[in-house]
């Protein structure tokens, strides 16, 4: 099991930026696939960034494609998600995820959680 502890969150105004952090602890983090999801009121959680072990390989939900952005940093065990041009309809939990492949948008298949961080963009 690994440890995952989000910051980053808070409010902004439409069309500006935050960036969020996870921070792993407990597991080999660089075997790790990490994802970061978020869950809006009264809204299934959804998968909207990953990011392989590598780096190299990365999924974004059409909703964040080319306004958010995932990095991992192996060394300092931390993932990050550079959002910009925020939306209102961003506003939510942000969480970030870990599993040793890639589980797709199903949260039952993500079995590492952090608490979550909230983000709340206004129009």
């Amino acid at each position: 099991q690994v440890q995952l502890t989000e910051s980053g969150g808070g409010s902004v105004q439409c069309g500006g930026s935050l960036r969020l952090s996870c921070a792993a602890a407990g597991r080999t983090f660089s075997r790790l696939v990490m994802a970061w999801f978020r869950q809006a009121p009264g809204k299934e959680r959804e998968c909207v960034a990953a990011i392989t072990w590598t780096g190299v390989y990365t999924y974004y939900s059409d909703s964040v494609k080319g306004r958010f952005t995932i990095s991992r940093d192996n060394a300092k065990n931390t993932v990050h998600l550079e959002m910009n041009s925020l939306k209102p309809e961003d506003t939510a939990d942000y969480y970030c995820a870990a599993e040793p492949s890639y589980r797709g948008n199903d949260r039952s298949s993500w079995h590492s959680w952090g608490q979550g961080t909230q983000v709340t963009v206004s129009s």
